[in-house]
C-alpha cells in the first residue's frame, strides 16, 4: 500500500445516516469518522443520500489519505434510473409497505392453487428458485407496485439499482450506466437473483415489471461482482481517480464481515429494524418466507430473519411512559416480570412474521401491573420475544446457532442486556459498540486493495 495513502474507507449508507469510517489496515484500527442523517420516511430522493455521503465525508477529514473504500447499504431499497442517469421517482425503501399486496399477487402467480399462504405451491417456488419468498421489503414487489401503480415510470427505466449501487456509482462520478455494479449479498435480497448462483433471473423482473423479457434484458442491472473484487475507481474530477472500489454489500453481510461472524454463530442487530444473520456454507429455502437464503459478502451464504421493528419499540413506548432511556431500563428490571403484561411490537406492521398491516396492542392489562415499571419490563420482554421468533424460525430449518452476537442501539439497553440470555435462549456476546456495517466495509476494501498488489 502506497504511503502516501496508507488508509481504507468504509461507508454505512443505512436507513437513518450515512456514516464514514477511515480505517488502518496495518493496526486494525478506525483512526476517524464522520457521520450524517437521512431524511425519514420510507420513500427518499436518493440525492440526499448523496449529500449525507458529502456532509459525512467531509466530518470524516476526506480522502486524501484513502487508498481504497466499499460500500454497504439498507437493502432492498427500489431506485430506478432513466437513459441520461436520472432517478426517476424517488426510492422506495425496505420498510416501506405499500407493495405488501404486490407480494402477494406474485406469490399466487407462481401457483395453481391461487394461495398466497407459506404452504402454497407459489411460495415453494419462490424459495426453491432465489430462497426468498416476496414480502413488501423486497426490491421485486416494489417493482410490481410501480407496474401497477406508475406505469408511466416503467416505460422510462433504463437501469435498476440499490442503495448501496447508486452511491458506489455516485462516488465513481456518474460514469455510464453499464457500470453499475453490486455484489452477491445486495443482488440476492432483490427477489430476481437465483438462489444457487449470482446470475439475474430476467424473467422474474419481466413479470413483476409486466414488461416482456425482451424488454427487460434490455434494463441494465448491476453487474454482480465477486467479493475481493474491483468494481471501478473515484471520480477523477474529485480528486479520487486512484481510489480503488470495493463490490460493498448489504448492510447485513457488511455487519457481519464487521465482526468476523463464524458459522455457527448468529449476529442479532437491534437497529432501526431487527435482524438475525448466520453465516452458511449452504444455501436456504425456506417457503414459509421466514427466513430468507441471502449470500453473504465472503462467497459464502446469509440465511436472514429480518423484523420490521426492533429498537423503536422500546423508543415508542418511552413517549408513551414519558422515561427517558436510563429510567426506562431501571423501570423494567424494577420488576421480577411483566406481571401478565403483554406487548404485541408491531408498530410499524412486521415482516416476520409476515403481518404488514398488523399494529402494535398491550394485552392483559390489570389494575396491578398498569404502571410504568410493568409496561417497560413488557415492552424489554415484547422486543425479545419478537428476536426470538425470527432465532427458532432459523433453528427449525437447521442453522447451527450456538452463540448469539448482539450489536445495534439496541443493546445499550441495560435492560436488554440482563434478559437476552435467558429469553433468547442461546450464549449471549456483546461486541464492543461500533459501526460495524462500516468497519466490515472497511476490512472488504483492504482484502480487495490487497488482492491487486
Amino acid at each position: 500500500m502506497s504511503t502516501l495513502r496508507p488508509y481504507v474507507a468504509g461507508v454505512d449508507t443505512s436507513t437513518q445516516s450515512c456514516k464514514v469510517v477511515i480505517y488502518d489496515p496495518a493496526t486494525s484500527t478506525i483512526v476517524r469518522q464522520g457521520k450524517a442523517s437521512h431524511p425519514d420516511g420510507t420513500e427518499v430522493d436518493p440525492e440526499k443520500w448523496w449529500d449525507a455521503f458529502e456532509e459525512a465525508l467531509e466530518r470524516a477529514g476526506g480522502l486524501d489519505d484513502v487508498a481504497a473504500l466499499s460500500v454497504g447499504g439498507q437493502q432492498h431499497g427500489m431506485v430506478c434510473l432513466d437513459k441520461d442517469g436520472n432517478v426517476i421517482r424517488p426510492a422506495l425503501l425496505w420498510n416501506d409497505t405499500r407493495s405488501a399486496g404486490a407480494a402477494r399477487d406474485l406469490i399466487r402467480e407462481r401457483g395453481t392453487d391461487d394461495r398466497d399462504d407459506a404452504s402454497s405451491e407459489g411460495a415453494a417456488w419462490w424459495a426453491e428458485a432465489t430462497g426468498s419468498v416476496p414480502v413488501a421489503s423486497l426490491t421485486v414487489t416494489k417493482l410490481r407496485w410501480l407496474a401497477d401503480n406508475e406505469p408511466e415510470n416503467v416505460a422510462k427505466i433504463a437501469a435498476i439499482c440499490l442503495p448501496h449501487d447508486y452511491l458506489t456509482w455516485r462516488i465513481m462520478g456518474k460514469p455510464a450506466l453499464d457500470q453499475l455494479a453490486t455484489d452477491r449479498s445486495d443482488a440476492s435480497g432483490t427477489g430476481y437473483m437465483a438462489r444457487e448462483t449470482p446470475t439475474y433471473r430476467r424473467d422474474i423482473l419481466a413479470s413483476a415489471l409486466r414488461i416482456d423479457e425482451a424488454t427487460a434484458a434490455s434494463i441494465i442491472l448491476p453487474t454482480i461482482a465477486g467479493p475481493w473484487d474491483v468494481v471501478g475507481h473515484g471520480d477523477p474530477e474529485r480528486g479520487w481517480g486512484d481510489i480503488v472500489l470495493g463490490p460493498g454489500a448489504g448492510d447485513n453481510a457488511a455487519s457481519a464481515l464487521g465482526v468476523d461472524l463464524e458459522p455457527g454463530s448468529a449476529l442479532l442487530s437491534l437497529g432501526t429494524s431487527g435482524v438475525v444473520a448466520a453465516v452458511s456454507a449452504t444455501s436456504v429455502a425456506d417457503p414459509s418466507g421466514l427466513v430468507t437464503g441471502f449470500s453473504d459478502a465472503s462467497g459464502n451464504w446469509l440465511p436472514l430473519a429480518c423484523t420490521l421493528n426492533a429498537s423503536r419499540i422500546i423508543d415508542a413506548m418511552m413517549k408513551v411512559t414519558g422515561l427517558n432511556y436510563k429510567e426506562f431500563d431501571e423501570y423494567a428490571l424494577s420488576v421480577p416480570d411483566a406481571g401478565g403484561l403483554e406487548l404485541i411490537p408491531y408498530f410499524e406492521g412486521e415482516r416476520t412474521p409476515n403481518l404488514p398491516d398488523a399494529t402494535a396492542e398491550l394485552r392483559g392489562m390489570t389494575l396491578a401491573n398498569s404502571d410504568r415499571a410493568h409496561v417497560a419490563r413488557a415492552t424489554v420482554e415484547g422486543l425479545l420475544n419478537l428476536m426470538r421468533y425470527a432465532l427458532d424460525a432459523m433453528r427449525a430449518l437447521g442453522v447451527p446457532l450456538n452463540k448469539v452476537l448482539i450489536v445495534g442501539g439496541g443493546v445499550k439497553s441495560t435492560a436488554v442486556q440482563a434478559l437476552a440470555a435467558d429469553m433468547l435462549d442461546a450464549v449471549v456476546e456483546l461486541p464492543e459498540p461500533g459501526e460495524y456495517v462500516a468497519l466490515g466495509m472497511a476490512k472488504q476494501a483492504a482484502r480487495v486493495l490487497a488482492e491487486t498488489e
